[in-house]
């Protein structure tokens, strides 16, 4: 990792601010598909309020370059799973996963909300830190950790098997994504 970066939980407003602005930056449907599949992308856009009150529940981890958010990983604690129109079905296939697969999730876990890293920052070890930093913060308090990534977005489903991360279901949102939805276990 870079020398002047630090890696800590979201403590202000102007952090707040930054994510959103990061957020805005990398979209899905903003660049072409070869560029997405290359550099990745978000597929949520959160309001100012949604964003606050997720961090007042569970803060989100960043990686600041002096003052400057430089990379984020959203945390998003189940009382918000009808705060996002997008991510309905993911909470829907997780309360019924059991009877899919014959495998429970464990009724205490975290959602990875959104892991986003700044274009000149990338290759840098970023993505490893944040979720090092994640994983000592709220693996401890949560039997797991789950998100789910778009199957065409191949550097982050290349990055979140980096970390450890398992596939545990595959399902496609008519009309919308291909998704992966996957798993980390607290040890």
């Amino acid at each position: 990792m870079p020398q002047n970066l630090t890696v800590t939980l979201v403590s202000s407003p102007q952090e707040l601010q930054q994510i959103l602005d990061m957020q805005a930056q990398n979209l899905r449907h903003l660049r072409s598909a070869e560029e997405e599949a290359r550099e990745g992308f978000v597929t949520v856009c959160h309001t100012p309020e949604l964003l606050a009150a997720m961090n007042e529940a569970e803060p989100h981890v960043i990686i600041k370059d002096g003052d400057r958010v430089v990379a984020y990983a959203l945390c998003m604690s189940t009382v918000f799973r009808h705060s996002v129109p997008e991510l309905k079905s993911m909470f829907e296939l997780l309360d019924n996963l059991q009877v899919m697969t014959g495998k429970k999730i464990p009724e205490n876990y975290l959602v990875m909300g959104q892991i986003c890293v700044d274009k000149n920052y990338r290759g840098k070890g970023l993505f490893r830190q944040l979720y090092t930093y994640y994983f000592e913060t709220y693996l401890p308090k949560y039997q797991c950790i789950l998100t789910e990534v778009a199957v065409r977005n191949t550097r982050s489903m290349q990055a979140h098997f980096s970390v450890g991360f398992k596939e545990i279901w595959r399902y496609t949102e008519p009309g919308v994504e291909d998704w992966v939805v996957l798993v980390k276990y607290a040890p």
